[in-house]
């Protein structure tokens, strides 16, 4: 390739790349650099660059952006930046180094196929193990596809990981591992019920980002919250060895998702970088502005302040930052299609100066105000590793949160725990308490029973204790309170009585959960049992710890259709899908109340009793057309006859019983029992779902 490329002073804006026919404008932001240097490659192996361009300030540098056009200069080019600038760390808290060649934080695409993160932790020159920024095109056929924007309260989501999905052998795929694979399963997604995937972190992240104890063992980062480039398709999941086609290789995916009519939701990492604390690697913002996008220490602005666990916080308040992330988003629903965004530990998006909680903090309204963003589901995990809890008070009226007191007050009702009653009547109702009073709705609640960082479904009901001596941690992480149990044995049982009870246990939370006003989540592989053998932090297990094993598609069969029955019967109730919270009041299509609420006696809810362990109600269809439900929970270890209330003109039939064996279960309406009595006798640790027509 030429070593002479032509060169203008090119424009500060967009940031990142912008191609036209004339060539390629490069342009990156430091507001304190005093030497810049664009250095260009023609492909990821090569040893030496084939043109250095040093930047004159006087010439390509407009406020705070450095910029340089090359002409004639094609996509398809590597590149990497060098910025030098004052130095006293300490006290200004510059990370400045020419040596370091830095990732452009807009690449559109990256190659990380030399990438050493201990060489990027040494102050000296990393040139051959340093990632690179790859030109990309943006031109795609779409054939008319548009994000979807389905309605949120008519969802359910399903959380996966790209990876592990499909990369166990048993999969089948023709490219195990990546986005093309996730198209070989959207039969699978469908005929399941679900109507969005939420991915875990597809932005490229640095998988040698784990503990030295987890590297001795050989393992990497698997759930890839190491984000390093939020503009770029994580490389490992895609076929291509040519970065240029990554992006085109994840809309390929978004495009086919939609024709299936099945959203894209991703897992984002906005609150911490692959670059870490102190010791950390420098990739691209500590050496291009690292007092300004991260939280540093004021004592000694060369520690970073941690309110994540991960070594460093973003500082996601700063004019620039919060810039950076609204247009990551922006990028991601224009040029991607994706349909939503699920922020990891957004805690951090309410911290201002210092890390101080801020009461409105600018992000998360600049996100829920976005137009761009105006019919993107935002979902906020709305708590940090400092301590900033916020379930039920995150800023932003339009966010939906994981509902993390949904989560365990399901877990321990379904285990046994007494005086509950009030608390999950709440919980199945969408926890108004926590959203109604601030004028929000159901949909404000995302409900799960688990998600990727716990237990598995399987786990929650076979271990009572964690078991992540395979992390190379000494067990030290992970959550130690699961609210689990493991009925007797701890891990795998060949007692029939304890399968059995185990196996309706998994069949009460999950009914429980789509049951729930609000918006189902549930996580990949609870629908066949996945088990991760009671690990329930399997982020450094790229293997058959933490992969889907399609196998379990068979063995567990009972457990599948039970899954997708109770979806379908969650999708043909109008009632479970509110927009608008329960009133207990008059529904006038239907001459009844909404809800009515009972105990072990019709209409006396037990919700003072401190040994409360039995919640029935009854729900009124939305429309003469739909059946009414009737629901009862009993968690107590002894059965007791339900009184059924009478409904003029309707009789009650059985359509769940998580006491009995499947196919039993459950049932579809063709096949339901009519129950030609007055009561119903509901067994020990079981939920019964009764459908008025």
């Amino acid at each position: 390739m030429s070593t002479n490329y032509s060169i203008r002073p090119g424009s500060h804006t967009p940031p990142g790349v912008h191609v036209d026919e004339e060539g390629i404008n490069f342009c990156i932001f430091s507001r304190h650099a005093t030497r810049v240097e664009l250095v260009l490659y023609e492909t990821g192996a090569s040893t030496e660059p084939f043109q250095l361009i040093a930047l004159d300030p006087e010439v390509h540098r407009t406020f705070f952006f450095w910029h340089v056009f090359v002409e004639n200069l094609e996509p398809g080019v590597h590149y990497t930046w060098r910025v030098d600038g004052p130095g006293d760390t300490e006290h200004t808290g510059f990370r400045f180094n020419p040596n370091k060649e830095l990732l452009d934080p807009w690449a559109r695409a990256v190659n990380d196929q030399h990438w050493s993160r201990e060489q990027a932790c040494h102050p000296h020159e990393n040139r051959q193990t340093a990632m690179r920024a790859v030109v990309a095109s943006d031109h795609f056929d779409w054939q008319g596809d548009e994000p979807l924007n389905h309605s949120l309260e008519h969802s359910i989501i399903y959380e996966m990981h790209v990876g592990g999905f499909t990369r166990h052998s048993s999969s089948g795929a023709t490219h195990p591992g990546t986005f093309s694979a996730i198209i070989e399963k959207i039969d699978y997604l469908k005929d399941l019920g679900i109507t969005d995937v939420e991915l875990m972190p597809v932005m490229a992240f640095d998988e040698q980002d784990v503990p030295l104890g987890t590297k001795q063992r050989g393992l990497r980062n698997y759930w890839g919250y190491s984000t390093h480039s939020f503009y770029s398709p994580h490389p490992r999941y895609c076929v291509s060895t040519d970065p240029t086609q990554h992006p085109n290789e994840f809309r390929e995916m978004v495009r086919a998702l939609h024709q299936a009519k099945l959203g894209v939701i991703l897992d984002v990492v906005f609150n911490h970088t692959a670059e870490g604390g102190e010791g950390g690697p420098t990739i691209n913002f500590k050496g291009l502005d690292n007092e300004i996008f991260y939280h540093l220490d004021p004592a000694d602005r060369r520690k970073y302040l941690d309110f994540t666990g991960c070594g460093n916080t973003v500082n996601c308040n700063h004019p620039l930052v919060t810039r950076y992330i609204t247009a990551s988003l922006a990028y991601w629903v224009r040029q991607m299609h994706v349909d939503g965004f699920r922020f990891d530990l957004a805690s951090v998006f309410a911290r201002g100066e210092e890390g101080r909680p801020m009461y409105n903090a600018p992000l998360p309204w600049a996100i829920a105000f976005s137009r761009t963003l105006a019919r993107t589901r935002i979902i906020a995990e709305a708590w940090d590793a400092g301590g900033l809890y916020q379930v039920g008070a995150f800023p932003g009226f339009r966010w939906s949160e994981w509902n993390g007191r949904y989560r365990d007050t399901i877990r321990r009702f379904a285990r046994g725990d007494k005086g509950l009653v009030k608390d999950v009547a709440t919980a199945l109702a969408g926890s108004s308490d926590l959203y109604h009073h601030q004028g929000r709705l159901p949909t404000n609640s995302i409900n799960f029973v688990t998600c990727h960082d716990g237990f598995t479904l399987n786990d929650l009901v076979s271990y009572s204790h964690k078991h992540n001596e395979d992390n190379g941690e000494n067990n030290r992480d992970g959550q130690n309170d699961n609210f689990s149990d493991n009925y007797g044995i701890e891990g795998p049982s060949s007692n029939a009585t304890i399968r059995a009870l185990r196996r309706q246990q998994a069949r009460n939370m999950m009914t429980l959960l789509m049951l729930s006003q609000g918006v189902p989540m549930l996580s990949m592989g609870d629908e066949v049992l996945r088990s991760q053998h009671g690990n329930n932090n399997g982020y450094c297990q790229d293997n058959e710890i933490s992969w889907l094993n399609w196998h379990l598609l068979d063995e567990n069969r009972d457990m599948l259709r039970f899954v997708k029955h109770i979806i379908a019967l969650r999708k043909r109730h109008a009632s479970l899908q509110r927009h608008r919270f329960l009133t207990g009041k008059v529904n006038p299509n239907r001459g009844i109340r909404d809800i009515e609420w009972h105990g072990p006696r019709l209409n006396e809810p037990l919700w003072d009793d401190p040994d409360g362990q039995i919640l029935v109600f009854t729900l009124a269809g939305t429309t003469p057309a739909e059946d009414d439900l009737h629901v009862v929970c009993n968690m107590a270890d002894a059965a007791w006859t339900a009184p059924l209330p009478r409904i003029a003109h309707r009789k009650w039939f059985r359509a769940v019983d998580t006491s009995r064996a499947s196919p039993e279960d459950i049932l579809p309406p063709r096949e339901q029992p009519l129950i030609n009595a007055t009561g119903y006798q509901v067994r020990p640790h079981s939920v019964v779902v009764l459908e008025a027509r």
